[in-house]
């Protein structure tokens, strides 16, 4: 579930660093320099970028449409062309099968297989259909935390890493322990140290 679903699911990070001056200009730049390129007309196995939340295809963002207050509101896409592993072995096997024929040979070396087995690759990859992934999130830039709208561990991975590339900052998984710290004042964040876990039965 989404931002703009009725229900939603998410992860809250903490974002590391000072915000650059002039941020709106920066983020204008670095959002439209890591805005998602479409490679259905290409033979590309992959692209990421960020698209508006509600419009996996707008990815120029025509008056900032990522900006909502103190926000920035977005969708990380994901397109990737997938070679079913099964589909794979089956036609690998099938050009094997079909050179031992043809050169009356018992068997083919390693680097002959390894050899067909690329050459399938590709082949089946320029067939398929680039299939996508949107991910939304919301930066609330007054206490500098992202929501992330997804719970797989893969695209939270992704996210920290494209997260990084594309702003320069680095952001920290909010488990519960250092996100109560962020909502307590000194005093209490000194009692939280010495909170220990309990067995409840």
């Amino acid at each position: 579930m989404g931002l703009l679903s009725r229900t939603s699911t998410f992860v809250r990070y903490s974002v590391e660093g000072q915000l650059p001056d002039k941020f709106w200009d920066f983020a204008a730049e670095r959002i439209a320099q890591f805005s998602f390129r479409d490679i259905d007309e290409t033979f590309d196995e992959y692209s990421i970028g960020w698209v508006s939340v509600d419009n996996m295809f707008d990815s120029t963002f025509a008056h900032a449409s990522y900006a909502v207050g103190d926000q920035i509101v977005l969708a990380m896409r994901i397109d990737e062309r997938k070679v079913s592993p099964t589909l794979l072995k089956k036609f690998s096997l099938k050009e094997e099968d079909r050179l031992k024929k043809e050169r009356q040979i018992p068997r083919l070396s390693r680097s002959q297989r390894v050899q067909i087995k690329e050459d399938i690759r590709l082949q089946l990859v320029k067939k398929a259909l680039p299939v996508p992934s949107v991910y939304e999130l919301s930066w609330n830039l007054a206490n500098n935390t992202v929501l992330f709208f997804s719970i797989s561990t893969k695209a939270q991975s992704i996210l920290e890493d494209f997260f990084k590339e594309c702003f320069g900052f680095t952001v920290i998984l909010q488990v519960p322990y250092l996100a109560a710290a962020n909502l307590l004042d000194d005093s209490q964040q000194e009692r939280l140290k010495e909170i220990q876990p309990e067995i409840l039965v």
